[in-house]
């Protein structure tokens, strides 16, 4: 493929708003049916970007493309945000519709997150309830019934959508290598009812303090591979979605045959997590020789009523996690963003069954081996399904767990939820599981191993 000079099109390395130049270079590549914009080292400032097919963006050492951090450059573009689709702000890189398209080299994207991040903080230190920007009153006039759909937390009542700083809707073919991306605004890397993906040798980092800053966000996808990657964030590290809500439940579009290898997760929420928009199904995932330093969970699976979705088929293999507070948690009693979901938080959280619907989740035939788990602060493990619908065929071989019975975290801090009868044991709780297989399982530190209710 042809390379695509910025500078020949008006770009400046430093202080230059190169948007308009970035855009011309971008247009000329999809006139011209594909090619490569190469950018050298050195600050290339922008505001967002639209890539088309048969389009490489190539960064160079030392290059930094750093996004303008103003909310009104980002204009409303139709896709998904949290789990429903919708108008939401501009992601940073966003391609829609797409195929072929690869995103590599040595250098960084930077998201410039801290003024989204403030702006929500600030919003919600003085308690802003409804849409008071003018972006965020557009936005709320073009998705009318935003009242009424399901929330992971992000703060869809004000509208303030906050952008991804990549982001692929309905595209194939994507390859996303060796780029290092930084202070996403929100979500960092989010596909969406996407096929065959590959993302590797990349690096994400974004600050413990920041606000839904996930690393990856694998939405309604299928045929991917996440391998060698390196993410540290705020909240989960690499997430498995599939849709929230009766939208999401009647699409059907689930993730699907999902690998992730060799990768390294540090802080935020969870290592590798499956939830908790799970409308549309997930199944068939393979992880394996990870390490999860510091998250507070390894392996992660949220939903709740309301949520539905099949999730099955799962294994996960040969994973360290050091100083976590729980290494596994399934939790079909997730809190956040429950508020008007379904009425009454009772609705969600009743330990009394109820009748099942579409919108009933199911957790199913998981394996689970060769885990090994040190200080754990919270618990060594809590499985939690619903009466109605049970945790089932789970299966774990040859795991140790051991847990720091010094933290002073209660067990209540092993995943976010509510209903669930409290306990003082850091041990492994079962809580509406049905036909477990555990052997070789070694857990280290409570007085009880396992705690069955």
């Amino acid at each position: 493929m042809a390379n695509f000079d910025p500078v020949t099109f008006g770009a400046r390395e430093g202080e230059q708003d190169n948007s308009a130049a970035f855009c011309r270079t971008l247009a000329a590549i999809k006139e011209a049916g594909g090619g490569v914009l190469k950018i050298g080292p050195g600050m290339w400032r922008t505001g967002p970007m639209e890539i088309s097919s048969h389009t490489t963006l190539e960064l160079e050492e030392g290059t930094v493309l750093s996004f303008i951090p103003e909310p009104e450059r980002f204009l409303p573009v139709w896709s998904r945000w949290e789990g429903v689709e919708c108008f939401c702000f501009h992601p940073l890189i966003f391609a829609s519709g797409q195929e072929d398209i690869t995103i590599q080299g040595k250098g960084c994207i930077d998201g410039n997150g801290l003024v989204w991040w403030n702006l929500l903080r600030e919003k919600r230190k003085r308690g802003q309830i409804e849409p008071e920007s003018p972006q965020e009153k557009e936005l709320a006039r073009l998705n009318t019934n935003y009242r009424f759909q399901p929330s992971g937390g992000g703060g869809r009542y004000l509208q303030f959508l906050r952008p991804p700083l990549l982001q692929f809707f309905r595209c194939s073919g994507i390859r996303v290598e060796g780029i290092h991306l930084v202070n996403s605004p929100f979500w960092t890397v989010h596909p969406v009812f996407c096929r065959d993906l590959v993302f590797r040798n990349i690096s994400i980092s974004n600050p413990a303090e920041s606000p839904n800053t996930d690393g990856m966000d694998i939405d309604s996808c299928a045929d991917v591979l996440i391998e060698n990657c390196h993410i540290v964030v705020g909240d989960d590290g690499i997430a498995l979605k599939s849709g929230a809500g009766t939208d999401a439940i009647q699409t059907g579009s689930p993730t699907r045959n999902v690998t992730i290898r060799d990768c390294t997760i540090e802080k935020g929420h969870g290592g590798i997590v499956i939830g908790s928009e799970t409308a549309s199904g997930i199944s068939g995932v393979l992880a394996e020789d990870c390490l999860f330093k510091g998250t507070d969970r390894g392996i992660r699976i949220k939903t709740r009523r309301g949520r539905g979705g099949l999730i099955h088929n799962l294994e996960f293999r040969n994973l360290i996690m050091e100083n976590n507070l729980c290494p596994l948690a399934i939790n079909m009693y997730y809190r956040c963003g429950a508020e008007g979901e379904l009425g009454k938080p009772g609705g969600c959280f009743s330990q009394e069954s109820i009748p099942i619907s579409t919108a009933t989740p199911s957790i199913k035939n998981i394996r689970i081996s060769g885990i090994k788990a040190n200080d754990c602060r919270a618990s060594a493990g809590f499985i939690a399904g619903l009466p109605e619908s049970p945790v089932e065929n789970i299966t774990l071989l040859d795991c140790s767990f051991s847990t720091d019975e010094n933290s002073g975290i209660s067990p209540q801090e092993s995943d976010m939820f509510l209903g669930i009868p409290e306990t003082v044991e850091k041990s492994f709780r079962l809580l509406n599981v049905k036909t477990t297989e555990f052997s070789g399982v070694t857990i280290t530190g409570p007085a009880k191993a396992f705690i069955y209710q």
